[in-house]
């Protein structure tokens, strides 16, 4: 058990936050099977959502690999921002085809939340850089690109990629292959 509150903050991030970050991702793909987005909103709204996944995922693969320093925590604050305007498209895409329930509505709450709070967990993790990259820090700004000088266990990088790509890239990846046949599905039906 962890008694330094840094390895208990790194602890917390990476089974609490990280875990309840996968299943929210799971729970708002089981709101799109419900809402039978292939037969709605169709492929352009899953495209948003595998969009959004890159967002965020690209940021996760910095942290898990990459010394994190002001050059990472600055991707990692500006791909927050983008994911932020990108849910605010995928949503404003979604109601104009399609019901989006007060239920996926609370998910998408914390499919919001949940990447705010891991950013600001990493950057209170590596104050000193975050600082630095504010200019009130007493380090200099630290922008090179290296990897990391502590990995994380090797056991959790792996099991972090492959919930990954169980829980995040299948279910989404079916998702759009879905949204695709049920275009073509309904050209069909048209031509027809």
């Amino acid at each position: 058990m962890p008694t330094d509150l840094s390895q208990l903050s790194e602890q917390y991030l990476m089974y609490f936050i990280v875990p309840l970050w996968l299943a929210a991702g799971v729970a708002d793909w089981v709101m799109h099977r419900r809402a039978g987005i292939e037969h709605n909103s169709g492929p352009k709204e899953s495209m948003i959502h595998l969009l959004m996944l890159a967002e965020m995922g690209l940021p996760v693969l910095a942290a898990l690999f990459l010394q994190v320093n002001a050059l990472v925590l600055l991707f990692m604050i500006a791909a927050f921002f983008v994911h932020e305007a990108t849910a605010m498209w995928d949503v404003s895409y979604a109601v104009t085809r399609r019901v989006v329930t007060p239920l996926e509505q609370h998910i998408h709450s914390f499919l919001e939340m949940l990447p705010l709070m891991a950013v600001s967990m990493v950057a209170l993790l590596h104050w000193p850089q975050f600082t630095a990259l504010l200019g009130i820090g007493p380090e200099a700004a630290d922008f090179s690109l290296r990897w990391k000088e502590s990995p994380l266990p090797r056991h959790y990088v792996v099991w972090l990629m492959v919930a990954i790509v169980l829980f995040e890239l299948l279910p989404y990846g079916e998702e759009f292959l879905r949204t695709l046949r049920g275009r073509y599905q309904r050209k069909v039906q048209r031509t027809a």
